[in-house]
């Protein structure tokens, strides 16, 4: 990156942290910070400084506008010491429980059609915690990443005591990871919702695309899974068709005791090369997990910038989602002209346009510059060397 570049950035932020006030997390005196600066050699070389602490909002809108960090979080645990320099002796008094979506784990593409497709996760995700875990919506936040996601945070007390595994249980159940053949099918109840309904679903659909192909196919595409042998998948295949009526009339008529069913059924549930598989996965939410189980996580600071991209990391509220663009509402920059130089031909949609980059030297809008040049994807133009 052009010094010139990182100087242009940096300006922006500067700007923007001289105009705004940053509301702190919740008992902000007991949440960790980390920020990461445009300092050494930056972007290339990134280190993060933490163990930071401060006593007042003030104190920390302060520390922003003065330092003008690229990059800024904070804890999702609350510490009875925060800024003790160990974990250990930060002394852990709970932690929110934090979901994180990020279309990079789901789909590859262009970045609207990234974020257009994590925000209909984030719509799967807050139905799931409202309907089917009862979670008190008035203590969900909800947060764009600036990047390419959305975090969200429960604030209820009753969680802030969850260990790794009782979070890990939660995050499996949200994403359909060991999902019981035996146990969605015996304690199916009609008009049940939840994953009860879906994996029947899932399990149907599966059954019904195999059946339709060509017998040996079928047997070829069953016995390609590890520890389905031609017997097994032989007898399997002939009790499919009367499978399927079952699943559609009363899946507790499934024999869940036939050893050949279950096996199958266990299988198809959990190999990872499985129709099945992916059926239940695509049906789950595609939640990063180990973001969840992790009860020291630092997270991005809602009203921060993101320097990847420019964007704030803007709160939001859950009723906002469906009309909320992030190549909108989370662009703080506007349309003054600034001059960029970028290598090769992009399409960039920003501020409700569609913007035609080329080779070479040409004006854009500041919030389209930052972009670029956050992202690696253009210098500001005059030339220059390197930052150092």
């Amino acid at each position: 990156m052009r010094a010139s570049t990182l100087t242009f950035i940096r300006q922006r932020f500067t700007e923007y942290y001289g105009r705004v006030q940053i509301t702190p997390p919740s008992s902000s005196g007991q949440r960790e910070f980390g920020f990461i600066f445009f300092d050494g050699n930056y972007p290339e070389d990134i280190r993060m400084r933490r163990h930071i602490g401060f006593g007042s909002p003030e104190e920390m809108q302060a520390y922003i506008k003065n330092l003008v960090p690229a990059h800024a979080y904070y804890s999702t645990a609350y510490y009875q010491t925060p800024l003790a320099a160990t974990m250990g002796d930060k002394k852990w008094l709970g932690a929110d429980l934090i979901f994180d979506l990020d279309a990079d784990h789901i789909l590859r593409g262009s970045y609207q059609l990234m974020l257009e497709r994590i925000k209909e996760e984030a719509v799967k995700l807050i139905t799931v915690l409202d309907e089917e875990l009862g979670i008190d919506m008035r203590t969900v936040r909800l947060v764009f990443s600036g990047g390419r996601g959305y975090h969200i945070h429960v604030q209820e007390i009753a969680l802030r005591s969850f260990d790794a595994q009782e979070r890990r249980e939660l995050i499996d159940y949200i994403c359909g990871i060991g999902v019981s053949p035996a146990r969605m099918l015996s304690d199916f109840e009609p008009g049940r919702s939840g994953w009860h309904q879906r994996y029947r679903s899932c399990l149907t659909t599966y059954l019904e695309d195999l059946l339709s192909l060509p017998a040996s196919e079928a047997k070829a595409s069953l016995c390609s899974l590890r520890g389905i042998g031609d017997t097994r998948g032989t007898r399997f295949l002939q009790n499919a068709p009367a499978l399927v009526r079952q699943l559609n009339s009363d899946p507790r008529q499934v024999n869940v005791r036939d050893p050949t069913t279950i096996e199958i059924l266990s299988i198809l549930a959990t190999e990872k090369d499985s129709p099945l598989q992916a059926k239940i996965r695509e049906a789950g939410i595609q939640a990063d997990e180990p973001v969840t189980t992790d009860i020291r996580r630092l997270i991005r600071l809602p009203g921060s910038l993101h320097a990847k991209s420019g964007f704030k990391v803007t709160p939001l509220a859950v009723k906002e989602l469906p009309d909320f663009d992030p190549l909108i509402d989370a662009v703080p920059f506007g349309d003054r002209g600034v001059g960029v130089e970028s290598p090769r031909d992009y399409m960039v949609q920003l501020l409700g346009n569609e913007w035609e980059i080329h080779p070479g030297v040409q004006q854009v809008p500041e919030a389209v510059a930052l972009f670029l040049c956050c992202r690696g994807m253009a210098e500001i133009s005059g030339g220059g060397s390197p930052a150092s």
